[in-house]
Formats: C-alpha cells, structure tokens, sequence
C-alpha cells in the first residue's frame, strides 16, 4: 500500500514539474532574446555612428576624389591669375596662349617643374601667383591639410561623445564597434578608458600638426632671409638678378618654395645655370631639398623627440614611441630606426653621385672652376637628380652615364 500511495504521488506531482520545468525554459528563452535583440540594435546603432560621425550628406568621397578636385581647382584658379594679371614688356612681345598658362599653371600646382612658358616674361604679381600654387601643391603643405582634416574629424568626434557619456552612464566610443561582452569587459578592465584613448589620439594629432607646421614655417622663413641675405652681400647674383629685373626678395621667396616643395621651377630662363660659381647660394638650397623630400620624415621625428623631451606631455611621449604612426595616422613619421636607414641610404646615394660626377666631369662639364667650386657644382646635382631637378650645368655637355645615373636616381 506503502508502494502504490508513493508512486500514486509521484505521478500527480509529474505534472506540477513538468510545467515549472517549462516555465524556467520560457523565461531563459525570452531573456535571451531580449539579450540578442538589445545587443543587435547598440550594434547597428555603433556602426550607425561609426559611418555617420562628421559625415553628414552627401557621404565622404575619398582620398583620391577629393586630390584630384583640390588640384583641379587651385590649377584652375591659377591659370585665371596667370591669364589677368599683365606680362612683362619686352622680348618678341607676344602673349603665351591659354593652353600654355594652363599647363604651366598644373605644372606648378603638382610640383612637377614642366613649362612651355619662358620664366621671364612673368611679372612680380605672376610669379607670386606660381610660388603660391607651388606653396599648396607641395607634399608636406597637402600632408598638413590632412592632418587638419584629421583634427577636425577627431574633435568632432570627442564633441559627439562627450554628450552621449553626460546623458548615459556607457558609452561607446572606441573607432570600431565592440563586438561582444568579452571585448566590453576587456574595455573595461583596461588601465586606459576608451575616452583617454580618444583624448589622446585627439591631442596628438593636434600637437603634430603645430610641429609640422612649425616646420613648414620655419624652413621657408630661414630660406627666404638666408637667400635674400645671400644676395644683398655677393655681388654677382645681385647684378644677374637687376641685369634681368628681378626683385630679391621674389626672387628668395619663389626660389625658396619651389626648393622646399621640390618643385624646380626659378624666375629665370636658365634656371641654377646662371650661377655656377656661388657655391653659398647651392649650399643654401642643398639642406632645403633634402628637408622637403626624403629627409623630411627624420627631421620630423626629432622635431617630435625634442618637443617630447623638453615637455614630457603625454601624447608626445606617445607619439614619439615606435607606435606613433598609428596613433596619428601620419605617414611620414616614420620610426627612429627606419630614419636612421633612411639617413645613411641617402647619405650613400650622394657619395655615389658625387664620385660618379667628379671622376668624370672634372675637366668635362666643370671647367674655369676652382677644386671647391666643382665639388659643390658635384655635391648640388646629386641631391637634385633625385629631387627637385635644378641644375648649374648644362645637362646635355655631362657624360651619357652620368645621364644614366641621373635617370636611375629619379
């Protein structure tokens, strides 16, 4: 009886389980895809904000889009410059037509030193309108206006989510969107909030485009007091320079430009031809070639290792470290080790070039020139065949394998 009474419960309890058993099951499904459903939608709403953050309508075009209308309108503005302002008086007296300006007008924009215009028959307004589009042509000036649109987009950013943290106790603000709870708790458990990461980025950003620019300022402000310096106290290039109605300090502020962007371009017809024999003047613009090209990216990162030393702020230190690229998104900074590569490879290029042109052009294409004054002829082609192009001598009275070894170089 004992038997029949225990199982007879255990029967009638069956039901009462099973639907207990059930209603758990029920209640963990639901919480579940009420879990799914809330972390689907701050998904799609991250990426939402991720694609839409300092965007607006129409959607960003990219890089390539937008270098491509930047120089097709400062060309453009250039070439309408160029056309209105007067020409100088003088020569056959005809006026170069519109397809010259034009191409001219691209040349200087994009650095690449390729006229069909006699530079002389410009005036002192057209030939500020050339060093202006030579100016924002250059790549370290193109590089610089990234950097400020990267600022911009940063600092919007920053905006943006400091007003989701004040109306919201979380809130995500890291570049990509988390991806499940275990990256949440690995955020959160990080020694850098999300937040300092994003300041920091913002910050050095910031601090490298002042750099840049304290760079960019600087070199064209010494190079254009140096060279106007130059000649106000050497005697030849300031009779070249009045025997072609040339102002000095035109003549300092276009060449200083076109050398730092690399561009080639001088006011005269015969470009560094017409002054051989000053060797201060090559020596000047040799540091600026380098400077605008391939030794841009050491001299910037010591500039960013000093600032780094004499200021310990956090975000210099950061920038300066090996990850310093990837925090900024900027290309030419560049590691310390890979600057010193970079150094010695240009370094030995040099070398090369200088021995190549001194072994034969010693008594070839350097004649009635002293010792030093071939070895700083040697010394300004080398540095120029692989940047701006400005030469002293005549290229077609120098050896075919020099000319190769330029060609190799470029």
């Amino acid at each position: 009886m004992d038997g029949a009474h225990k199982l007879g419960e255990l029967f009638h309890d069956v039901p009462r389980r099973t639907a207990a058993a059930l209603d758990k099951a029920l209640s963990l499904l639901r919480s579940l895809s009420k879990y799914h459903a809330h972390h689907d939608v701050t998904e799609r709403m991250a990426r939402t904000r991720q694609c839409g953050v300092g965007q607006g309508w129409p959607p960003r075009l990219g890089s390539l889009p937008v270098h491509v209308a930047y120089f097709l309108a400062v060309s453009w503005c250039g070439y309408i410059l160029l056309g209105d302002l007067k020409f100088r008086a003088g020569g056959d007296g005809s006026r170069p037509s519109g397809i010259d300006l034009f191409f001219t007008a691209v040349s200087a924009a994009t650095v690449s030193s390729m006229s069909v215009v006699e530079m002389e028959v410009f005036t002192n307004g057209q030939l500020l309108v050339l060093t202006l589009l030579m100016l924002v042509g250059g790549e370290v000036f193109v590089s610089l206006m990234g950097l400020a649109s990267k600022w911009s987009t940063l600092s919007k950013q920053a905006t943006e989510n400091s007003g989701r943290v004040e109306s919201h106790d979380v809130t995500e603000l890291e570049m990509r969107p988390v991806a499940d709870a275990v990256d949440i708790e690995k955020t959160s458990t990080s020694s850098v909030s999300p937040v300092d990461a994003k300041r920091l980025r913002l910050n050095a950003v910031r601090s490298l485009f002042f750099i840049v620019l304290a760079i960019f300022l600087t070199v064209h402000g010494l190079g254009t007091a140096a060279i106007a310096a130059y000649v106000y106290s050497s005697p030849g290039p300031r009779r070249t320079l009045q025997g072609k109605a040339l102002n000095v300090w035109t003549f300092a502020v276009f060449t200083t430009v076109s050398t730092f962007s690399n561009c080639g371009f001088m006011p005269n017809n015969e470009n560094m031809v017409a002054f051989p024999r000053d060797t201060g003047l090559q020596l000047l613009l040799v540091p600026q070639v380098l400077a605008g090209n391939t030794l841009f990216a050491p001299l910037l990162a010591a500039c960013v290792r000093a600032a780094a030393a004499a200021t310990r702020r956090p975000e210099l230190v950061e920038t300066a470290s090996e990850n310093g690229a990837e925090l900024t998104g900027y290309g030419h900074l560049l590691p310390v080790r890979r600057c010193v590569m970079l150094v010695a490879t240009v370094a030995g290029l040099i070398a090369v070039q200088m021995a190549m042109v001194c072994g034969m052009e010693w008594g070839g294409a350097l004649p009635g020139m002293s010792p030093w004054e071939k070895v700083s002829n040697a010394l300004f082609l080398a540095v120029n065949s692989r940047h701006t192009g400005e030469s002293t001598v005549d290229l077609s009275t120098l050896a075919p394998a020099i000319l190769v070894l330029f060609v190799l170089m470029m």
